[in-house]
């Protein structure tokens, strides 16, 4: 399925329509198998001068959703990687005007789309929070501009190093394309095990914070 055969973008918002212009845009990127709702209590607790847009991955899968579909052992197809980046494009590209500047917040599979967005068009971000989550291997693929990503974009990137879901070859190619590409900021978390804790997310606001908001 090509992202122009995907459903209507589902999205929740942490505040009505006409309070939402002029201020910078958080877009959260669920996880494999959640929805919509599961990231968004976290608006609550990051910083209100942010609006925040939490949109469903377009493809089910069981109970919940995907971006892009995985198998047993974590594997995908950058094809399809590619397809889900195109269909938060197309929706990025209808609200980007209301807003100074887009951040990405993606969560496991979250933070593979993140990363990808951000690698699609460097430009576009002013920042992207990684959690519990990896960047996709794009083996030289041309649509992944890595080389316009100079180290100067912030991205904050936490995680466990006891991990159960993120093997450890994605979490070294990962750690190789942070180091070269953006302005790194990453903290380990002990027993969060493939998860977010409230230590974390005190440190993501301070991120947002202090990478973005005082810019």
């Amino acid at each position: 399925m090509t992202h122009a055969a995907f459903p209507a973008p589902v999205v929740l918002w942490s505040k009505p329509e006409e309070e939402r212009a002029g201020k910078p845009l958080l877009l959260l990127l669920h996880g494999y198998g959640a929805n919509e709702q599961d990231l968004l209590s976290l608006a609550d607790v990051l910083p209100q001068e942010f609006v925040v847009a939490s949109l469903r991955a377009p493809l089910v899968s069981g109970p919940g959703f995907t971006w892009f579909p995985l198998t047993a052992s974590i594997e995908y197809s950058l094809d399809a990687v590619k397809d889900a980046a195109s269909y938060v494009e197309d929706w990025l590209d209808s609200v980007r005007p209301n807003h100074p500047s887009v951040t990405l917040l993606g969560f496991s599979m979250g933070m593979a789309l993140a990363t990808t967005l951000l690698r699609r068009r460097p430009a576009d971000y002013a920042a992207v929070v990684g959690l519990s989550g990896f960047a996709v291997d794009a083996a030289g693929d041309p649509s992944f501009r890595d080389a316009e990503l100079d180290g100067t974009v912030p991205m904050f990137w936490g995680r466990d190093q006891q991990d159960p879901v993120i093997s450890p070859d994605k979490v070294e190619f990962t750690m190789g394309w942070v180091r070269k590409h953006v302005k790194l900021t990453k903290v380990l978390y002990t027993g969060m095990w493939h998860g977010i804790n409230q230590q974390e997310i005190g440190h993501v606001s301070e991120f947002l914070t202090h990478g973005v908001l005082s810019k």
